[in-house]
């Protein structure tokens, strides 16, 4: 990589420019494997952030949770019995398993998808 210089007020600057970033916005796991990475891998963090892979390594992270999300909540809705049935008969009663199936599922993902364990 060969550097090129800009003169401005008898002084090099050197023309520096980000390499193109991916498309997409950063959710809620992407960042939170971010601040993980900063706090307890930092010299995973700062290899990703000089090879220029970080925001496509949080987008996948990101990515791969939420499908994640998405499919143990499925499974667990299905071995559990709540269907639309039981929301139309005990809404209740299907909003706390909801949350319940939801919060599990969740602490699987943080656990396994964006702390890696």
């Amino acid at each position: 990589m060969e550097l090129t210089y800009t003169e401005q007020n008898g002084l090099l600057i050197p023309d520096l420019a980000l390499d193109d970033q991916p498309p997409g916005s950063i959710g809620k796991y992407g960042r939170m494997r971010k601040r993980y990475l900063e706090q307890k891998h930092d010299g995973t963090f700062s290899a990703l952030v000089l090879s220029g892979t970080l925001t496509q390594h949080l987008l996948d992270i990101d990515q791969a949770a939420r499908e994640q999300m998405a499919s143990l909540t499925r499974q667990l809705t299905a071995d559990e019995g709540v269907t639309e049935e039981l929301k139309g008969r005990d809404q209740m009663e299907w909003v706390r398993r909801m949350n319940s199936i939801r919060n599990r599922v969740e602490e699987i993902v943080v656990r396994e998808v964006v702390y890696g364990v």
